[in-house]
């Protein structure tokens, strides 16, 4: 039954909905955290969806924790014959379910965290509904929702460092000299995978590009990163030049006035790509190199990052580039680019 509450967020049991036209006041604490998370602070439809579906689990998991106690209270003996009985009933009000994330206190959450473990979510998984539950209960303690955060006391559990997966220079050659560049689709998908090795952007932020954000003559792309932060991101000649080639196809396409006129890089059917289009295409070229298929678009971003620390690009400048907010984030590659210089020692030197 828990696997069921924590895979479904219980029914939904937040009522949230895409597209939610109700006030603030009508709605649920957690769809005026989400409309905060888009209005104000600028998060992207699928961030806000994520933390959406992390609370939409935690409510579940108090409805859950709220049922079964009733349940045991009336077996009189601390057992239950039938926990289907304890799921949470679909369309839940939204006053009773303020009602509960009102009254959780850092005992709730510690149990949280420890349905969590005994279920084998990884570190990671804990560490992110942990952030999620410390940024709402924040928010409803500035909207004078709440005087303190309950979420505040727990500390976030320490993660395991995982090297990003990265893929060697020849790797890149590889997978890049794979589209066929005759074809107006073959020619798009060079392109987007020069593009995304050679700016290391993420592919939220390639799908999004427009033709106008491109200037080919300065070799230069304008991104729109996290938090609709701009930044511009220079082109390689590689890339430029597979662009260029793109577009030249697909202005003499008999098709063309058809096409998205704003989109940069479109679909069969002229319109923009979506995120699990790239990545489609990239697990076809992938098959068709012969290299790992668990490689994700993401992973050109780390071929990014790591390559251009290896080749002596200082910290700061690819934090710019990859468009970090702290340089923590991008110091992780240093790990990966001082374990090749260490490689590379252990081979060459004669007395290592």
């Amino acid at each position: 039954m828990w696997n069921t509450i924590m895979a479904t967020g219980a029914h939904n049991p937040t009522g949230l909905s895409e597209g939610d036209g109700r006030t603030s006041e009508q709605a649920s604490l957690v769809q005026q955290f989400v409309n905060y998370l888009q209005a104000e602070r600028h998060f992207s439809p699928h961030t806000a969806k994520c933390y959406a579906a992390d609370l939409q689990q935690f409510c579940g998991y108090l409805c859950f924790q709220r049922q079964r106690s009733a349940a045991e209270s009336a077996a009189g003996n601390g057992k239950i014959d039938d926990m289907s009985k304890l799921a949470p009933p679909p369309g839940t009000i939204s006053e009773e379910l303020n009602r509960l994330l009102l009254g959780v206190n850092t005992d709730h959450v510690r149990d949280l965290m420890s349905e969590l473990r005994e279920h084998n979510y990884c570190k990671s998984t804990v560490a992110r509904k942990l952030a999620t539950m410390r940024s709402f209960y924040k928010f409803l303690v500035r909207r004078g929702y709440l005087t303190s955060n309950p979420v505040t006391a727990i500390r976030t559990p320490k993660q395991d460092k995982r090297l990003p997966k990265y893929l060697e220079v020849e790797q890149i050659e590889k997978l890049l000299a794979n589209p066929d560049t005759t074809t107006l689709l073959g020619a798009r998908d060079r392109a987007m995978l020069e593009t995304l090795y050679s700016t290391g952007m993420r592919v939220s932020e390639l799908i999004a590009l427009d033709v106008g954000d491109v200037d080919l003559a300065g070799n230069v792309v304008r991104v729109a990163g996290k938090g609709k932060k701009r930044r511009v991101i220079p082109l390689g000649p590689g890339a430029v030049r597979q662009i260029l080639h793109f577009l030249d196809l697909r202005r003499n396409d008999p098709r063309a006035t058809t096409f998205d006129a704003e989109a940069l890089f479109i679909n069969k059917h002229g319109r923009r790509l979506s995120t699990r289009s790239v990545r489609r295409k990239l697990d076809k070229y992938l098959l068709d190199a012969g290299l790992d298929l668990s490689v994700s678009p993401h992973t050109l971003r780390h071929s990014f990052a790591t390559h251009m620390l290896q080749r002596g690009a200082d910290l700061r400048s690819v934090q710019e580039l990859l468009g970090h907010q702290s340089l923590s984030t991008t110091q992780i590659y240093t790990h990966l680019s001082g374990q090749t210089v260490k490689e590379n020692y252990d081979k060459s030197h004669p007395r290592a």
